[in-house]
């Protein structure tokens, strides 16, 4: 979006211009599919590039276990999964709005 398509509008102005139909409104999603068994298979770790946060995480076991039977990076990988959540929930936050 630039910056000419950004306007002003009291709350009078939005209420008219949603009576008069120059507003939309939002698109209706239709709910998200389940996923297949393989739909991780072949994922991979996108690095954002920013610095991390350094925690302390109480995980269940057999979660941990999983992501370390998987080798060398289970914390970048459990980070990624972390990152896929919030990115989903972000999007379909902004597309209730």
């Amino acid at each position: 979006m630039t910056g000419k398509d950004i306007r002003r509008a009291g709350l009078s102005d939005l209420r008219r211009m949603k009576e008069s139909g120059e507003l939309r409104p939002p698109i209706k999603a239709e709910p998200a599919p389940d996923l297949p068994d393989d739909f991780w298979d072949d994922a991979d770790v996108i690095n954002h590039g920013k610095p991390k946060e350094a925690i302390s995480l109480r995980v269940d076991p057999d979660i941990l276990e999983f992501f370390k039977a998987q080798g060398k990076g289970h914390l970048t990988r459990m980070n990624a999964v972390l990152r896929s959540y919030v990115d989903a929930q972000k999007s379909k936050a902004s597309r209730k709005a």
